[in-house]
């Protein structure tokens, strides 16, 4: 099966998708498709060639990515946060020529920054919808065209140098929906929020393919606010929520019971789910969190737990017709309860990054995709995850994981978000540094964190600095920015130090 194809799944007289005031039937999408087809061939667009989408969430968005996908063309989200020069690396790396855009784009300054001179198309994302005169029809795909094709290049966040570009097949994204449909199951009655942004893969894949797929509803809202995100749970019987933490933390201190009486299935991904944040969310709600786990290169779900089952603190466990190991840094896997890094492989794995062969090779060694999370198993099955191995603080010579530590600091009360980064020491090398914001109404005293700490971890792991901070910056899809706290950490601190030598 073809991603877009995946407009012919419902009823053609059921409602596929909901848009504010539009409401779309399967039949009604799948003309709209067409349409957005016919119309891009006619504007240049050919099999191979990149297109890139640059859009808030709306159906417009999901015409335009399964139009391209119908030409045997490649989509290429965009964040629509991004600067101008961040934008121009996407489309200058992946030679994207169009870009289908719900506002105009200055880009002419920053390409020349790149010393980039490729012209680029700008159409307004709601070509599909416009009344224009006829458009001849686009030829049908080549016999040879088949579901190994790239449909998509996802670029990762880039928090170590450029980002790269996740190459996916029409295979890869469709047996990853079947994959999740094998845990979660899915049908025609369902109605399913899809508030997270569609350029990021969880996003995409669980809110808007997975849906389709089952010929269910979509119901989208172009970001999230948490009024207008709660009002349209209650009123469009929102049955199953795909979000991230910051969403649930959010739903458990605004949501009534009452508002949240249709949903029966949440999935958080993204980021770690804190245990005290899920804990205060099934206590309001008797609702449980089925935690889910995975990464742009894998399409992205990797592991997912089953809904009725949760485990606390477990990303659940692995996917049909996917391979796993945790191995350590030689290779060679671990025993069951120790921690190593995670390598799986399957059909839902990329294809391989744009135009970086060398690095696909080292990420996808010996045929593993090598996902860089220190991860371990339990006997039952079940994967926790320990930390990224670039945020793991080494410290006289011992392994600091950050999210044992910060799982800790939730605990405290008044605590309301925190960031355990690693900073450097003369002494130790580095040091934990903890940053934190306090809930509204409350104060924590640092003294009594500290001794909380000392009573519950071994002394080298706790933070050598504890920072409070009125709000912690988050990433465009709810992650902790812990790059851009350190980064202003560091500013603060040279700042700080300048001014003290002028003294």
């Amino acid at each position: 099966m073809f991603v877009h194809e995946l407009v012919s799944q419902g009823k053609p007289d059921a409602i596929a998708v909901i848009d504010h005031e539009r409401r779309i039937t399967y039949k009604e999408l799948g003309e709209l498709v067409h349409n957005c087809r016919n119309k891009l061939y006619a504007a240049g667009v050919r099999q191979g060639d990149r297109v890139a989408i640059f859009s808030r969430n709306s159906a417009d968005y999901i015409c335009a990515y399964f139009g391209i996908a119908a030409l045997g063309a490649i989509a290429v989200p965009i964040n629509f946060q991004l600067s101008s020069r961040e934008i121009a690396y996407i489309l200058k790396d992946s030679g994207a020529k169009h870009v289908l855009t719900y506002q105009p784009l200055d880009l002419v300054d920053a390409m020349a920054q790149l010393r980039c001179d490729m012209p680029v198309i700008q159409h307004d994302i709601r070509l599909a919808g416009k009344q224009d005169d006829f458009v001849p029809e686009a030829p049908a795909l080549p016999a040879e065209f088949d579901e190994d094709s790239p449909v998509c290049i996802i670029y990762t966040s880039g928090t170590t140098g450029n980002p790269k570009g996740a190459v996916l097949s029409h295979r890869n994204l469709i047996i990853n929906v079947r994959q999740q449909i094998a845990v979660i199951g899915c049908n025609s009655e369902d109605h399913i929020l899809c508030v997270l942004p569609m350029y990021h893969a969880f996003g995409w894949t669980l809110s808007v393919l997975y849906p389709l797929y089952c010929g269910a509803e979509t119901v989208i809202l172009d970001s999230f606010t948490p009024k207008e995100t709660i009002t349209v749970i209650r009123e469009e019987k929102i049955n199953h929520l795909y979000i991230v933490p910051s969403i649930c933390s959010l739903l458990t201190k605004l949501a009534k019971p009452e508002d949240m009486a249709s949903v029966r299935i949440v999935i958080s991904g993204g980021a770690p789910l804190p245990v005290q944040i899920e804990k205060e969310f099934q206590a309001k709600f008797g609702i449980d969190i089925s935690e889910g786990y995975g990464l742009s290169e894998a399409s992205p779900l990797v592991t997912l737990t089953k809904p009725g089952h949760p485990v606390s603190g477990s990303i659940g466990t692995g996917l049909p017709y996917l391979e796993y190991k945790i191995v350590d840094p030689n290779g060679d896997p671990v025993p069951v309860g120790e921690p190593g890094e995670l390598i799986i492989k399957g059909g839902n794995v990329m294809l391989g990054y744009w135009n970086l062969p060398d690095v696909t090779s080292d990420v996808m060694r010996g045929g593993w995709l090598h996902t860089a999370d220190v991860m371990k198993v339990d006997e039952n099955g079940y994967y926790f995850i320990i930390d990224r191995i670039k945020d793991m603080i080494i410290s006289m010579g011992e392994n600091i994981y950050p999210r044992e530590v910060e799982e800790l600091i939730y605990q405290f009360p008044g605590i309301d978000e925190v960031a355990v980064i690693g900073i450097e020491d003369k002494i130790r090398g580095q040091a934990g540094a903890c940053f934190y914001s306090v809930r509204e109404g409350q104060t924590v005293e640092v003294r009594l964190l500290k001794k909380f700490l000392q009573k519950n971890l071994a002394l080298y792991k706790i933070p050598r600095e504890f920072h409070i901070l009125d709000k912690l910056p988050r990433t465009s899809t709810g992650k902790i920015a812990k790059r851009l706290i350190l980064k202003q950490f560091m500013e603060e601190k040279e700042a700080k130090a300048a001014k003290k030598a002028t003294k």
